[in-house]
């Protein structure tokens, strides 16, 4: 829960952001970690990329677990799969996993389709699924919803977009007890996924 994942959809883009510290109990082990997965082929005709809150282990395992998969489909099949397709094998294999040994992973998933547009994708470790337009993953949540809320709007440009993650970010540095003192942030649109200064 210490883990914090921001996200949100512009006019032609999905915007992700992820704390980078790993830490257990009272012990940051880094602050370099990038919890932001890419899936799939950028060059393709959707491209997707998840954030991923939760224990390193569990966080690692499945959503290099869905990389993988999601990598394998598409050289067996020849066709990419949709963001939504992503989405739902997703939520299919957490629970599926939630009956066996669950994986404690909240994820935000966002794509870009050629044919669709952006979509941004909120999952839980109990697999709930829901397409939304902004959304946020652990305690940090707590603090960013109401802001998001207040300030998003839909089409807003990619530098809109960036402003208020940044506003978000400043938000947790004012009045979170937890100090996280790097964030990563990526975009993917239709030129596929690049990383953004978020400082």
């Amino acid at each position: 829960m210490g883990d914090i994942v921001l996200g949100l959809v512009g006019a032609d883009y999905v915007l992700l952001a992820a704390d980078c510290s790993v830490a257990r109990s009272i012990v940051r082990y880094q602050d370099t970690e990038d919890k932001i997965y890419p899936l799939g082929d950028s060059s393709a005709a959707t491209r997707q990329i998840m954030a991923c809150a939760g224990p390193t282990s569990d966080r690692t395992n499945f959503c290099e677990y869905v990389q993988r998969n999601v990598q394998l489909y598409t050289l067996q099949a020849g066709t990419p799969l949709t963001t939504k397709a992503v989405a739902n094998f997703a939520r299919n294999e957490l629970a599926v996993a939630l009956r066996k040994g669950p994986f404690q992973t909240n994820i935000l998933l966002g794509g870009y389709d050629d044919n669709k547009g952006p979509s941004l994708y909120f999952m839980d470790y109990m697999a709930s699924l829901h397409a939304v337009d902004k959304g946020a993953h652990g305690y940090g949540g707590y603090f960013t919803l109401g802001l998001l809320d207040r300030e998003y709007k839909k089409n807003m440009t990619l530098d809109e977009g960036i402003k208020l993650l940044k506003q978000c970010i400043a938000e947790l540095d004012a009045r979170f007890l937890l100090n996280m003192p790097r964030f990563i942030g990526k975009v993917v649109d239709k030129t596929g996924v690049r990383t953004v200064s978020l400082e």
